[in-house]
């Protein structure tokens, strides 16, 4: 696809960096010239210097034959207006935009044909807030995605040490959750690398696994695969901005929830909105007022500030002072790994929840739903299969027919509201919902042709 990119700051750098990865056509407007130097010394694309919504900069670009636009500079202005003259001077077929203003996203008649021509919107600040309420909702895992609007989901979680499964085979899992139909282990990681895993695979402390099941079973599934974790009753949000406020309005009716926030004006501002929460003035960072707000009882500390060196250094502190578990908002991509490596027990990366949704869009053949997975490096689709045995290599097809790529594995089939688990000699039929895990996201092309309906297909 030929695809051009307004903005060449941490999310435009980041799925720059995974469409070029793919052979796609990219290029990239910013007006910083190091960023764009960096980007072109890198990656196979190309870039152009200026102002992203001006006409004649979209023309340079090369926005006449591109098949996408993705505007995600930091100005949502800027966004929504080169989408409007995309398409107005253009024609450009798909404009994907991020809008992160509340105010405009309250408005979705703003968006459309008729008014902004926006094909897809997106918003980091909602898809962060998101993420970390799922962790809050599920306590032990490390990453939890959805798929078929809800009905399986897919957790990723470590195996500690006096785990019940921990020694145990893998075909051992079904047998200890009465009352739950079946999980699917779709991937191991050991030592940081990836295999797939069969029956008689023996689960070992420290191990990363990755499982899918029905959304309803989630929560026993991680119960058996690690220490049973106390529900989240106390939480502090460290950071009053867009996604600390939207935590906070989410959460504050379900937990007890106290938000620090440095800024005395935005403090007061965020106190008057949010009347289920205790809004504190005063720096994240400072130990003295950890101490005072009981932080030794506080079950999850999530540092969502601008600062993610200030995110970093409060979120150890309050490990230190006795937080059971402690979140950090990353903005570099390349830090999450080691950040998440010490005592911070998740480093959240804006840019890959971004990356998810947008590849959402991106992938060919039907595929409903992505999500990036190990901060980038694996990906799980979501692909629909449509046709008949003649028009489709998947239809019709038993599981172990399926010629896919080494290091994918289909996890699970949604047919209608069933979440199956998918075994060897599971039928694939037309109109099923198929979660397919890919340890390298690499190999996202081969599964995409899978599912690509043949010429036979009316």
């Amino acid at each position: 696809m030929k695809i051009v990119i307004l903005g060449a700051g941490q999310v435009g750098k980041s799925v720059a960096a995974t469409l070029a990865s793919e052979h796609n056509d990219i290029t990239v407007v910013d007006q910083d010239t190091k960023r764009l130097e960096s980007l072109q010394g890198r990656y196979d694309l190309r870039t152009v210097h200026g102002y992203a919504s001006y006409p004649d900069i979209l023309a340079q670009s090369g926005i006449e034959d591109a098949d996408m636009l993705i505007a995600v500079t930091q100005s949502d202005e800027i966004n929504m207006t080169a989408c409007q003259i995309a398409w107005n001077q253009f024609r450009t077929p798909r404009k994907i935009a991020r809008v992160r203003a509340p105010e405009y996203l309250a408005n979705p008649e703003l968006f459309g044909s008729d008014a902004i021509p926006i094909d897809v919107l997106i918003s980091p600040e909602q898809q962060v807030t998101d993420s970390i309420i799922s962790l809050i909702q599920n306590p032990g895992a490390l990453q939890v995605v959805d798929f078929a609007k809800g009905r399986a989901r897919m957790v990723g979680v470590k195996a500690y040490h006096g785990g019940p499964l921990v020694g145990h085979e893998l075909r051992e899992l079904n047998e200890h959750l009465p009352g739950v139909h079946e999980a699917r282990v779709a991937a191991i990681y050991r030592d940081d690398r990836s295999f797939s895993p069969n029956g008689s695979t023996v689960i070992e402390a420290d191990d990363e696994l990755f499982f899918i099941a029905a959304s309803e079973n989630i929560k026993a599934v991680v119960g058996e695969l690690r220490r049973t974790e106390k529900a989240v009753r106390r939480l502090i949000i460290a950071g009053g901005g867009n996604i600390g406020r939207r935590l906070a309005i989410a959460l504050q009716k379900d937990y007890n929830v106290k938000l620090i926030e440095r800024d005395q004006n935005r403090a007061r501002m965020v106190a008057e909105e949010l009347t289920d929460t205790i809004v504190l003035s005063g720096d994240i960072s400072d130990e003295e007022l950890l101490l005072e707000e009981n932080i030794e009882n506080t079950d999850a500390f999530v540092a969502v500030t601008n600062d993610e060196e200030a995110n970093v250094l409060s979120s150890m502190l309050a490990k230190q002072l006795g937080a059971r578990k402690v979140m950090a908002l990353i903005n570099r991509a390349s830090y999450v790994d080691l950040v998440q490596s010490g005592p911070i027990d998740i480093a959240i990366s804006p840019q890959q929840a971004t990356i998810g949704s947008l590849l959402t869009y991106i992938r060919r053949g039907d595929v409903a739903v992505v999500h990036a997975l190990r901060h980038g490096a694996a990906e799980a689709i979501e692909a629909v299969a449509h046709g008949d045995k003649n028009s489709s290599k998947v239809v019709g097809r038993q599981v172990d027919e399926i010629k896919l790529p080494e290091g994918a594995n289909i996890g699970a089939i949604v047919r209608g509201d069933d979440v199956l688990m998918a075994h060897h000699d599971t039928v694939i039929e037309a109109n099923d919902h198929v979660i397919i895990f890919l340890m390298d996201k690499g190999q996202v092309k081969e599964v995409e042709r899978l599912f690509q309906v043949g010429i036979g297909f009316i």
